[in-house]
């Protein structure tokens, strides 16, 4: 199979400096970040002079943001919405700023089995977001993650039926789903039509434990399969979740299978590594 994808991640689980996110990055030959965290706070939330410098310093060591991965919609549903959306339209300018559109972001914790309960004001804040971004030229991208309105698919595609274009499109997190109990192959097939961005980590069932992609119950490499079949060239973020994982020695003695009772508590490096690792060998086995 021929695929074609680009490669990026979440460098602050990495480190917190933007010193350290850029030295890795370029050990392991990745050119695109999905910038969270650096130097202290969201990126969003600092100055234009920060902006500014960190895009510098991106652009010199030949680093392109592929999202800004904002916390966007990561509040609850009944906190107040005013002062989050203009955080969310100082979000929009940043974008521009650091020369990309896309902008990673949520539907907004809900009470537990209060889905329809909520449902119209979540659909309200979501269509003032996508509003906002078609008339200012953003594209954002909804994580379903859980207890968020989207944790599932069945409410994953109710907003993407609702908002889906050019400015409004999905991310597939494997291990999301798994922790929010959703089947993942269930997930693609009512999604597949929207996805325009992956989130690569993997994760068991049973306890929700994150592992490397491909290791755990997230189908990542039949789904990644269906994704490039389908025709997808777009972005692959690594976002490890692995600080602390107990099949490391055995992967380090080149074991498929995760090695019980050995555990290891990871770097930044070590986990971000590890991720990148096992998907390169996911993706050489396609």
């Amino acid at each position: 199979m021929n695929i074609k994808y680009s490669l990026t991640g979440f460098a602050d689980e990495i480190a917190d400096d933007l010193t350290t996110q850029i030295e890795s990055l370029q050990k392991l030959n990745i050119h695109y970040v999905e910038m969270r965290g650096v130097d202290g706070n969201n990126l969003i939330f600092h100055s234009t002079d920060k902006v500014k410098e960190i895009r510098s310093r991106l652009e010199d060591a030949g680093i392109a943001l592929s999202a800004l991965g904002s916390p966007l919609g990561k509040i609850g549903i009944d906190e107040p919405f005013e002062k989050h959306f203009e955080a969310f339209k100082r979000a929009v300018e940043i974008a521009h700023m650091m020369k990309t559109k896309n902008i990673r972001m949520f539907s907004f914790y809900i009470p537990e089995g209060k889905n329809e309960v909520y449902r119209a004001q979540v659909f309200d804040r979501m269509g003032q977001f996508v509003d906002y971004a078609t008339a200012n030229d953003a594209v954002l991208l909804h994580e379903n993650e859980k207890g968020i309105y989207g944790e599932k698919a069945k409410e994953c595609r109710e907003l993407m039926d609702a908002f889906a274009g050019e400015h409004f499109k999905a991310i597939f997190d494997f291990a999301n789903f798994v922790q929010a109990g959703q089947d993942t192959l269930e997930a693609y097939e009512l999604l597949k039509d929207s996805i325009a961005y992956v989130h690569v980590k993997d994760a068991f069932a049973a306890n929700g434990n994150v592992v490397p992609a491909g290791m755990g119950d997230g189908n990542v490499a039949s789904i990644l399969r269906r994704l490039f079949e389908s025709g997808y060239e777009g972005f692959l973020s690594l976002e490890p979740h692995l600080f602390n994982f107990s099949g490391f020695a055995g992967l380090e003695k080149g074991k498929d299978a995760i090695a019980e009772g050995e555990t290891k508590v990871l770097s930044g490096f070590e986990a971000f590594s590890l991720a990148h690792e096992s998907l390169l060998r996911l993706l050489e086995k396609m």
